[in-house]
C-alpha cells in the first residue's frame, strides 16, 4: 500500500525506473522478434499483420513507455537532491503523472489480447491509421490513440512538475549558472515537454474523432489531409528526440566530470548549447516530410535549419573530450557507458547530416540508413546514456553499488551487440532494403548484413540480462554504499545513500558550481547549512493519484468498445477523486528536530 499511495519523489522514480524497465524489456523482446524474421530471406515465422504489430509495439514502447519514464526515474530520484531540496513543487502532482503513464502504457499493451496490437507504425499514419476494423489488427489503433493520450497527459503534468520545481525550488546560492549540467538538461527538457506534448495531445484527440465519432480530420474522402497528421506528429515527434537526448547529455557531463576529476570543460556553452539544440528542435520537424511534396523551398529552409543543429551538438562532443583531456579518468562501468556514449552518439549525428540534405533524403527516405540513423541516436545515445546513469546513481537511489565485474561484462556483450546489429544496416539501407517489410530478396548481398544484424540484436539481448542478474545479486547485499562513493561533485552526494524521505536535515548553502567539490577544496566535509535545523514539513501519502488514473484507464475502454455508459462512469470517478482532493484539505505532517537526530544516529 505504501508504493501505491506515496508522494516521495524518491519512490516515485523507483516506481518509474520498475514500470519503464518492464516496458523496455518487452520492447527489447519485440525488436528481437523482427530480428528473428529477418535472420534470413523469404522466412514465414512473423508475417503481415503480426509483423506490423511487432514494429509498431516496439517503436512505440521504446519511445514513450520505455525510454520516458526511465528518463523520468532520474529526474525525479536525482534533480531534486541536486538542487537542494525537500520534494519537487507538487508531490501529488508528481504521482499522478506516474500513474496516468502506467495505466496509459497498460491500456496500450492489453491490445495483444483484446483483438490485436496495432499496426500502423509507430508513427501511425493515416489513411493507415484511419482504417476502423472492430475484428483484426486496426481495432489495435485505439489502443494507441487512447493509451498515449493517457501516458501523454501524465508525462505534461511530470514535464510542469519539474520546471516549477527547479525555478522555485533552488538552495540558497544555487543560481541558474551554478546548477549541475543534468539538472539544466532536465529543465530544458521539461520546457520541451511543455510545448511539444499538446501537439501530440490534439492530433491524437483528432484522430480520435476519425475513428470512433466519425470525424474528418484525416480523411481525404470526407474533405480531410493525412500530411496534417504528418505536420501535427512531427512538431511534437522531433522535439521529442530532443526530449529524449537531452536529459542523456546531461547525464554524460556529470559522469565524464566525476570520473576525469576535473570540473566540466566549457560550462557555459554546455548550458547556451542545450538550449539551442532545444529551441532549433522546434524548427525542423519537416525534415522527415522532404517526400511529401512541400516543395524546393521547404526542403532547404528545413534542410539548413537541420543542419544547424550539428553545431551546439558539435560544443558538447568537444567539451566532453576536453573534460577528458588530461584529467585522472578512472573506468569505472559508469565512465565505460558514459565515453563510449560520445563516439556512438557522433556517428548517429552524422547520418542526421547526410538525411538533412533533401536529395539524398530522396534515397534514403524509408530505408534501413533511416533505422540505423535513429538507433544510433536513441540507443547508441540514451540507452548508453541511461545505463550509465543507472551505474552511477543506484547507490544514491538504493544504498547499494551495483557489481563492476558484471557491469563491465554487460558493457562489452551490450555495445558489441549493438554495433554488429545496427552499423550493417546502414549499407542494407543503401543497398535499398526497405524498412518495415517483413522480407527482403535473397540473392541481391543483403542476406549477410541481416545475418550479423540478428546476432548483435541476440547480443545486446544477453548483456541486457546481465543486467538484470547484476541488480538482482546486488539487491540481495545490504544497503552498505557511502554517501560519496566516486568522490563525485554535485550536492545528492552530500546526504546518506538512499536519501533519507526528507532528503536535507538543512538546506544546504551553495557557494559556487559543482558545489560539494567546491566545500571539499576548502577542506569542509560537509556543506554549509543556510539554515538552523528545524521542523521539517512532508505532505501525506495520497491513494487519490492511483484512482483517478484508474478511472480514465476504464474510461478509455469504454471509448474503444463505444459502451459510452463506461467512459462517463470512468471519467464521473476520476471527477469524484479531484472533487475529495479539493475540499479536504490535507496539510501533511511534520518531522520535528529530535526525530532528525535520532533517524541520523540510527543511520
Amino acid at each position: 500500500m505504501d508504493w501505491l499511495t506515496t508522494v516521495d519523489h524518491k519512490k516515485i522514480g523507483i516506481l518509474y525506473l520498475l514500470a519503464g524497465g518492464i516496458f523496455f524489456l518487452l520492447g527489447g523482446l519485440e525488436a528481437i522478434l523482427i530480428r528473428i524474421q529477418l535472420l534470413y530471406p523469404d522466412q514465414k515465422i512473423f508475417i503481415g499483420d503480426t509483423f506490423n504489430q511487432l514494429t509498431t509495439m516496439h517503436g512505440t514502447t521504446m519511445i514513450f513507455l520505455a525510454a520516458m519514464p526511465v528518463i523520468f526515474c532520474f529526474m525525479n530520484a536525482i534533480v531534486p537532491l541536486q538542487i537542494g531540496a525537500r520534494d519537487v513543487a507538487f508531490p501529488f502532482v508528481n504521482a499522478l503523472g506516474f500513474w496516468l503513464f502506467f495505466f496509459g502504457g497498460l491500456l496500450l499493451n492489453t491490445s495483444w489480447f483484446l483483438g490485436g496490437a496495432p499496426a500502423a507504425g509507430w508513427t501511425a499514419y493515416p489513411p493507415l491509421s484511419g482504417i476502423v476494423d472492430s475484428t483484426g489488427a486496426f481495432k489495435g489503433v485505439d489502443f494507441y490513440v487512447l493509451g498515449l493520450q493517457i501516458a501523454g497527459l501524465g508525462t505534461l503534468i511530470g514535464g510542469i512538475n519539474f520546471l516549477v520545481t527547479i525555478i522555485n525550488m533552488r538552495a540558497p546560492g544555487m543560481t541558474y549558472m551554478r546548477m549541475p549540467m543534468f539538472t539544466w538538461a532536465s529543465f530544458i527538457t521539461s520546457l520541451l515537454i511543455l510545448f511539444a506534448f499538446p501537439a501530440i495531445t490534439v492530433g491524437l484527440v483528432e484522430l480520435m474523432f476519425d475513428r470512433i465519432f466519425d470525424g474528418a480530420f484525416f480523411d481525404v474522402t470526407k474533405g480531410g489531409n493525412p500530411v496534417l497528421w504528418e505536420h501535427i506528429f512531427w512538431i511534437f515527434g522531433h522535439p521529442e528526440v530532443y526530449i529524449l537526448i537531452l536529459p542523456a547529455f546531461g547525464i554524460i557531463s556529470e559522469i565524464v566530470a566525476t570520473f576525469s576529476r576535473k570540473r566540466l570543460f566549457g560550462y557555459s556553452s554546455m548550458v547556451f548549447a542545450t538550449a539551442l539544440i532545444g529551441f532549433l528542435g522546434f524548427m525542423v520537424w519537416a525534415h522527415h516530410m522532404f517526400t511529401t511534396g512541400i516543395g524546393p523551398v521547404g526542403d532547404a529552409i528545413f534542410g539548413v535549419a537541420t543542419m544547424a543543429i550539428a553545431i551546439p551538438t558539435g560544443v558538447k562532443i568537444f567539451n566532453w573530450l576536453f573534460t577528458l583531456w588530461g584529467g585522472q579518468i578512472r573506468f569505472t562501468t559508469a565512465n565505460m557507458f558514459a565515453t563510449s556514449f560520445i563516439p556512438t552518439f557522433t556517428m548517429g549525428g552524422v547520418t542526421g547530416v547526410m538525411l538533412a540534405v533533401p536529395a539524398a533524403d530522396f534515397q534514403y527516405h524509408d530505408t534501413y540508413f533511416v533505422v540505423a540513423h535513429f538507433h544510433y541516436v536513441i540507443v547508441g545515445g540514451l540507452v548508453l546514456g541511461l545505463f550509465a546513469a543507472s551505474y552511477y546513481w543506484w547507490p544514491k537511489m538504493f544504498g547499494r553499488l551495483l557489481n563492476e565485474t558484471l557491469g563491465k561484462i554487460h558493457f562489452w556483450t551490450f555495445f558489441i551487440g549493438f554495433h554488429m546489429t545496427f552499423f550493417p544496416q546502414h549499407f542494407l539501407g543503401l543497398m535499398g532494403m526497405p524498412r518495415r517489410v517483413f522480407t527482403y530478396q535473397p540473392g541481391v548481398g543483403l542476406e549477410e548484413g541481416n545475418f550479423i544484424s540478428t546476432i548483435g540484436a541476440f547480443l545486446m539481448g544477453i548483456g541486457t540480462l546481465v543486467f538484470l542478474i547484476n541488480i538482482m545479486a546486488t539487491a540481495r547485499k545490504p544497503a552498505t554504499a557511502p554517501a560519496d562513493p566516486w568522490d563525485a561533485r554535485t550536492l545528492e552526494w552530500t546526504i546518506p545513500s538512499p536519501a533519507p524521505e526528507y532528503n536535507f536535515k538543512q538546506t544546504p548553502l551553495v557557494r559556487g558550481y559543482d558545489a560539494f567539490w567546491k566545500e571539499k577544496m576548502a577542506g569542509n566535509k560537509e556543506m554549509t547549512p543556510a539554515e538552523p535545523l528545524g521542523s521539517i514539513h512532508m505532505p501525506s501519502p495520497s491513494i487519490l493519484p492511483f484512482l483517478m488514473s484508474l478511472g480514465l484507464f476504464i474510461a478509455g475502454y469504454g471509448f474503444m468498445y463505444h459502451v459510452y455508459v463506461v467512459s462517463i462512469l470512468g471519467i464521473g470517478f476520476t471527477l469524484v477523486c479531484m472533487f475529495f482532493r479539493s475540499v479536504f484539505d490535507d496539510h501533511g505532517f511534520h518531522i520535528e528536530p529530535e526525530e532528525l537526530t535520532d533517524k541520523g544516529a540510527k543511520a
